[in-house]
């Protein structure tokens, strides 16, 4: 059967002839290497129009139910990693899931057949996804496609950087593949990519109602929170974040795209992710860097205590120095920076972290953050460093092995990716995963949304209660009409 391109109906990202020609030897190589290693990558890469906006062409050339991903942080020169289909999957599950996907990822990247890098970070093939908060977590119903760890290889990545735009098509090939098989299925992805401008609008107005419920009763969380400090006060451990649900009932299915062009008008600093599997989608405006990895550079931020906004200025300001004053958010803060300080050590020659937090200020709230960057001593790779890091004191708590079995006695729930490393790497294992907070996973008409804080000596359940309603707001007003 002849391709799309044969047909002649070449879309506005079809290759050209130089790049057929290129493709050609790229798949050519790779079935070798596949049948001396059982399978190998063949990708290519060329630069697209700087106005292509990578999120809105995954979200409208989707197929189906198949997997896209979008993670932007439009803030920081637009950058834009944007990924549609699956070449191959890297799942697993337990305590030692960042290992061997890392190790996975390592042996598919070191064979790949593709072009030399060039362009902005992650430019080439890539692996984008996330893990769950827990090694077995995401096992109930409503996390289904979402395995505790789940790295796809996507067929089409879209990178951005500026006014810097690369396009990556990938196939994994099998010893009994051909270059024409493999040729024509890059061509016909090519040519089914359609070229939008902009994410779908959110509707503002639906017909029906919308229904915003707690998953279990806000005194619930009060009596959690109550039986978590006094097991601090008996000494048991220092600190544990405890998170809620609240689920948003919508009258039509929930769109992630056109939710995540809200979240990008509404928090341009932020990590704004979008993970869809089959007929669902995780979504997320994560103020929290987990790690950045970029050669022998990496970065964190570590991000506790917070407050609300106010649309007075002064008193805005003022709440902020209230924060920078409070010994319960600066000793939540304090446990963060020594865990991650503590647990790159080993791996770096000089770890260095700012003497004071800072405020950083988010469109509904501001949290105390302290950057921290690290010159890296050995070769370890982004998922194996932020495997390391999580859960960070921020989502788990201190001393973690106290903290550990003690979140799902009292929270009740399976967290799924909520508070887990959403991100992406390429072949250089750099690349960049930040703490999945501020979030909601949508199935249909079903938006769970999920909000904790750091519970300590002096915390107070209703006080803590009122927090985590403040930082639901970030995701209701959109989610809820």
């Amino acid at each position: 059967m002849a391709s799309v391109h044969e047909a002649g109906l070449a879309g506005p990202f079809a290759l050209s002839h130089a790049d057929q020609q290129r493709l050609r030897k790229r798949v050519t190589e790779a079935i070798r290497r596949a049948r001396r290693y059982g399978e190998a990558l063949a990708a290519i890469s060329v630069k697209v129009d700087a106005r292509t906006d990578p999120s809105a062409v995954v979200a409208a050339s989707r197929r189906g139910d198949e997997p896209w991903f979008c993670f932007e942080q439009p803030d920081r020169d637009r950058a834009a990693v944007a990924a549609l289909g699956c070449a191959t999957a890297l799942e697993d599950d337990g305590p030692d899931r960042f290992r061997t996907t890392a190790k996975r990822w390592r042996a598919l990247a070191s064979r790949a057949a593709c072009d030399p890098p060039e362009g902005p970070r992650g430019a080439g093939p890539i692996a984008v996804g996330g893990f769950a908060f827990a090694p077995d977590g995401g096992a109930s119903p409503p996390w289904a496609g979402f395995a505790a760890a789940s790295l796809h290889v996507p067929e089409v990545a879209l990178v951005r950087r500026g006014d810097d735009v690369r396009l990556t098509f990938a196939v994994l090939a099998q010893p009994d593949d051909t270059p024409e098989d493999l040729t024509n299925r890059i061509n016909n992805r090519a040519n089914s990519l359609q070229d939008a401008h902009d994410l779908p609008l959110l509707d503002p107005s639906p017909s029906g109602r919308y229904r915003v419920v707690s998953a279990m009763p806000p005194e619930h969380y009060e009596q959690a929170v109550q039986r978590a400090v006094e097991r601090i006060e008996q000494g048991e451990l220092d600190k544990i974040v405890l998170a809620r649900e609240v689920q948003v009932h919508a009258p039509t299915d929930h769109d992630p795209a056109a939710v995540l062009g809200v979240l990008r008008v509404a928090f341009p600093s932020c990590h704004l992710v979008v993970a869809g599997r089959g007929d669902a989608a995780f979504v997320s405006a994560s103020p929290e860097l987990l790690i950045r990895r970029d050669g022998e550079r990496a970065a964190t931020l570590a991000l506790a205590g917070s407050t609300r906004r106010s649309a007075d200025p002064a008193v805005d300001d003022h709440l902020g120095e209230r924060l920078l004053r409070s010994a319960k958010d600066r000793e939540e803060q304090a446990i963060v920076v020594r865990r991650i300080a503590r647990t790159l050590k080993p791996y770096a020659v000089w770890v260095t972290a700012h003497e004071e937090p800072e405020v950083v200020k988010m469109a509904n709230i501001q949290h105390l953050g302290t950057p921290i960057r690290a010159q890296l001593s050995r070769a370890i790779s982004v998922i194996e460093l932020a495997g390391l890091l999580h859960p960070t004191p921020a989502v788990g708590g201190e001393p973690l092995q106290q903290a550990a079995p003690l979140i799902p006695a009292l929270e009740g729930l399976d967290r799924g990716w909520y508070a887990g490393p959403v991100g992406w790497t390429d072949l250089d294992e750099d690349g960049e995963f930040v703490v999945a907070l501020r979030c909601a996973l949508l199935r249909g008409p079903v938006a769970r949304c999920y909000a904790g804080v750091g519970v300590v000596r002096d915390s107070d359940p209703a006080a803590e209660l009122a927090e985590t309603e403040t930082k639901l707001q970030a995701l209701l007003p959109v989610l809820a009409g």
